[in-house]
């Protein structure tokens, strides 16, 4: 590992100002789940790196009138603790809870998963279900402008993420198909059903960047929230990942298989508040 310099501004403000004579070498470090792994193996020798574990406004969960809002800096364990997003949004409480392991779920952040756009991370997949917002230090994102490409995202050099904001959808549910060593997710979706009764389909995993199965929305809006609904209905393989993890026809495959089951989940959950 190169050497480097190391700061940790105490709000937002001295952030600027680290950025502003940092270079454009300097990376922030969030959680450092994947930052200091790739440092480690060589793939990342930043010349200056600069902590927001320092900035409290950062972190937290909040409701603002039918919305959750989460910091950035929020680590995914406290996403699972919360009453606020179980009472609200429990499809996210499943979601944190699946992510690695009780370590990863410790340190890593809501925040730093977004900005590092894995295509088999979770969070993504989620904010395009929910049609969330992104608040950076200089504007907001919809999810849907916000995730580009493969580890590509529309945050400028030096933006920075301050929270997400999720609207409370009727009703959500996420299912994945874990990797068994690492818990990403081979396929990754997350359904809901928005205040105005649209449904959405977001799947992570599956291609180099998360999407939205326009087709199973369809179905959906046509014949309601039920894992029936997609009978007869499979995705097409071209265009997503073919790796040593799975094939694209086998990604196909778990898209349909993972959408029912986030149905099923759906219909257990309302048979529940009955």
């Amino acid at each position: 590992m190169r050497p480097f310099t190391y700061s940790r501004p105490g709000d937002i403000a001295e952030l600027r100002r680290l950025l502003a004579t940092a270079g454009d070498d300097a990376r922030l470090l969030a959680g450092g789940q994947t930052l200091i792994a790739t440092m480690k193996q060589g793939l990342a020798a930043p010349e200056a790196l600069i902590s927001l574990a320092g900035i409290d406004e950062l972190t937290g969960i909040r409701v603002e009138q039918e919305a959750l809002v989460i910091g950035a800096m929020t680590p995914h364990a406290d996403i699972v603790r919360s009453e606020e997003v179980r009472g609200r949004i429990p499809a996210l409480t499943t979601l944190a809870n699946e992510i690695g392991d009780p370590a990863v779920r410790e340190k890593g952040t809501i925040g730093g998963s977004i900005a590092n756009n894995d295509p088999a991370a979770d969070w993504p997949a989620a904010l395009l279900g929910l049609d969330a917002v992104v608040t950076t230090d200089r504007r907001e994102w919809s999810a849907s402008d916000f995730f580009t490409g493969m580890f590509e995202t529309a945050l400028a050099p030096g933006e920075v993420i301050v929270s997400v904001r999720f609207p409370v959808p009727r009703r959500g549910a996420y299912a994945k198909f874990p990797n068994p060593a690492s818990r990403y997710a081979v396929v990754g979706v997350f359904v809901a059903e928005g205040a105005d009764g649209t449904p959405r389909v977001a799947v992570t995993g599956a291609g180099p960047v998360v999407f939205r199965w326009a087709e199973a929305e369809a179905r959906l809006a046509d014949h309601g929230f039920r894992p029936d609904a997609l009978d007869g209905l499979s995705h097409p393989e071209n265009g997503l990942n073919d790796d040593i993890h799975a094939s694209a026809g086998y990604r196909a495959h778990l898209i349909g298989v993972m959408t029912r089951r986030a149905l099923t989940r759906l219909a257990a959950a309302d048979e529940a508040a009955e």
